[in-house]
């Protein structure tokens, strides 16, 4: 009874820890394109007062305020909300699976910097180089693969889509352009640079087979954002790192429940 109680207090205590951590991962969301300082107080973009320590609780703050500033009463953007929420449960759903332990720590540090890259790449669709370096090396901690058989398993993940990318750039500049006349197709791609870098890091951590089930579920969940941009005749091109983060997350705990109950 003991044991059970002190788990069900780790969970509810890894909840709040990603919550908490959530926070700060917004703050980096914001300040690191604008390359500001992540040890200057936090304050309100709009009106430039510091935020109270009672105004900084994670998911409590949002809703106590009406997601308004405590001051000028700008509107706070709900993606400070959802990111304290999926963060919450990303870090307890890793718990659950994984306890407390070395691959938890690695995992968990290289969850939250893609969960920095995706909103950075859905604000202004190019992220941080060194925030890609970084998501990679970690990931090469994170697998229980030998680094040699994850190395190989990146190299062949990326050096594919690299020529994947090249095909399908190829096809829409000079086929697809010509044969829709439109002239600004003739300088887009297919994928963007920062789109690499994650793919290699989905071959690192879950290698080969159930690394392209998540390229695939990817372009899925990136299929239903396209149509609807095409739709409303908005701007063609969307972020592809989110939906392969997504990708990656959703086949990561499948396949970590399916060893868990096999």
């Amino acid at each position: 009874m003991i044991i059970k109680i002190e788990r069900e207090d780790l969970e509810v205590f890894s909840f709040v820890f990603g919550m908490v951590f959530g926070s700060f991962l917004n703050v980096l969301i914001y300040r690191l394109p604008k390359q500001i300082s992540i040890l200057k107080p936090s304050s309100c973009p709009n009106c430039g007062s510091k935020i109270k320590y009672f105004e900084n609780i994670p998911l409590i703050s949002y809703i106590f305020l009406k997601a308004k500033c405590g001051s000028c009463k700008d509107k706070i953007p709900f993606r400070y909300f959802l990111v304290e929420l999926i963060t919450g449960f990303l870090t307890l759903f890793l718990f659950l699976q994984v306890s407390l332990s070395f691959e938890f720590f690695y995992l968990i540090i290289l969850f939250y910097t893609l969960i920095v890259l995706s909103f950075i790449d859905i604000k202004y669709k190019a992220v941080p180089d060194y925030l890609l370096l970084i998501a990679l090396i970690i990931a090469f901690f994170a697998t229980k693969d030998e680094f040699l058989v994850s190395l190989e398993n990146a190299c062949i993940f990326a050096g594919f889509f690299i020529l994947l990318e090249f095909i399908i750039t190829f096809y829409i500049q000079n086929i697809k352009s010509k044969l829709t006349k439109d002239d600004t197709l003739r300088n887009t791609k297919a994928l963007g640079e920062g789109d690499i870098p994650i793919i290699a890091i989905i071959g690192v951590v879950l290698g080969i087979k159930a690394g392209v089930i998540a390229i695939f579920l990817a372009g899925i969940f990136a299929i239903i954002p396209s149509i609807l941009n095409t739709l409303l005749k908005k701007d063609s091109q969307i972020p592809f790192i989110p939906f392969l983060v997504m990708g990656f997350l959703f086949e990561f705990f499948i396949n970590i429940s399916s060893k868990v109950f096999t």
